[in-house]
């Protein structure tokens, strides 16, 4: 039995908590359920050492968690028979982050001013994407907004699973590039200088091997700035590169035919494509509506394009999949699994079956790229290591021809 912090509301709307023990948190659930209340949060013992807070929703990697945990808790909150206003009042006085407090006043006051929960959240595009208020738009004009916040929570969760599969797998090799190029740093900086001063001072000549290591260490120690401001200058003129929307597609078009990883480049778009349009489609928003909202999610302008494309084929009385396969990006599979939905009345469920499927493949890929690159980096760093002891050890042997 392990003990659990909870918050719950009560039938009257107050807001209680306190500790529980039970077996795990579905237990918890079930106790305060039977109890009349409605569980908010229930986090083990451990976890309250950080005080509980609604989330603030920070930019970068951490937005799909915030937006996941506001969104469950919002649903929650409406499934158990809520009124949107008090939901909303009853998250805002949760958290204790200032800035999201105010934005769920303003999201408050708006709703009971008369606007519709969409058109609030509008007025906040930093914390709630486009993707998002979309949906919740299309839930309130169906009457089914609880089933909507059903759906954005299966699908940031799907997204949020994802990415921190990706981002685990390559901890590693992260890990291990990082290690071998100190080691490599260090060597070439502070260790083979002090080799560099003795064989100066000894005045023999020295194996070749070794005069590359001393000299590609003497360039390294004076001008290792210069590789920073290379990179920095690339970098400065990749993104000047991009600025154009042509010399864009062109680039983002050309890393779909990287060796390796265009391909997985090419499924996570298809994943991202067929899951976001489907929970969209599912959701009651438009066709040619939902696939805007999905051009503004994708991140290859090569992509991009081709959504475009296919919105104009739909505005001519083309079929999806027909536009699909003309534009020759999406994979075979994927067109031929759309367009049997397109025949069949099934197009949400078949573009779901597509992301699961292309999603279960990145990661399947993903898992052999990084089986691959992990020998790789550890033969590349053996080999330059190696090169450098051995280069070493040949000058200390050729210290034994030195006459005393």
């Amino acid at each position: 039995m392990a003990e659990y912090f909870y918050k719950a509301i009560t039938n009257t709307g107050q807001v209680v908590e306190g500790f529980l023990e039970g077996k795990d948190e579905k237990a918890i659930v079930r106790n305060l359920q039977d109890q009349g209340y409605i569980p908010v949060r229930v986090i083990s013992r451990q976890r309250t050492l950080k005080k509980w807070r609604l989330p603030s929703f920070p930019s970068g990697r951490r937005r799909i968690s915030s937006l996941l945990a506001f969104t469950q808790e919002l649903a929650t909150l409406i499934s158990a028979g809520l009124p949107l206003d008090r939901s909303l009042d009853i998250l805002a006085s949760l958290t204790p982050d200032l800035k999201m407090q105010e934005i769920l006043r303003d999201v408050l006051a708006r709703v009971r001013g008369g606007n519709s929960l969409g058109e609030a959240l509008a007025n906040h595009p930093q914390v709630f994407p486009n993707l998002y208020i979309n949906m919740v738009k299309a839930g309130e004009v169906g009457g089914f907004l609880e089933t909507i916040f059903t759906r954005l929570v299966q699908y940031l969760q799907r997204a949020k699973e994802i990415k921190e599969y990706l981002i685990s797998i390559l901890i590693y090799p992260v890990i291990l590039t990082a290690v071998s190029a100190v080691s490599v740093t260090i060597l070439v900086a502070f260790v083979i200088p002090r080799f560099s001063r003795l064989f100066a001072d000894l005045g023999q000549a020295i194996p070749l091997p070794t005069q590359m290591v001393l000299v590609g260490s003497k360039y390294f120690r004076d001008y290792w700035w210069l590789g920073i401001v290379l990179i920095g200058f690339f970098y400065v003129c990749l993104k000047a590169y991009v600025q154009s929307e042509e010399r864009r597609w062109r680039w983002d078009r050309f890393k779909l035919s990287w060796p390796g990883f265009g391909p997985l480049i090419k499924k996570i778009e298809v994943a991202r494509f067929s899951r976001t349009l489907g929970t969209l489609l599912q959701s009651g928003v438009p066709i040619l509506s939902a696939l805007s909202l999905v051009r503004e999610v994708s991140q290859n302008q090569a992509v991009a394009k081709a959504i475009d494309y296919v919105q104009e084929r739909l505005r001519e009385g083309k079929g999806m999949a027909r536009a699909l396969k003309e534009i020759e990006i999406f994979p075979a599979l994927a067109v031929h699994m759309i367009e049997v939905g397109e025949e069949t009345g099934k197009l949400e469920e078949m573009l779901h079956r597509v992301a699961s499927s292309y999603e279960e493949s990145i990661q399947n890929t993903t898992k052999r790229l990084v089986s691959l690159l992990e020998p790789l980096i550890i033969l590349v760093m053996g080999l330059i290591i190696g090169f450098i002891v051995i280069s070493m050890l040949l000058a200390v042997f050729s210290l034994q021809e030195i006459p005393f």
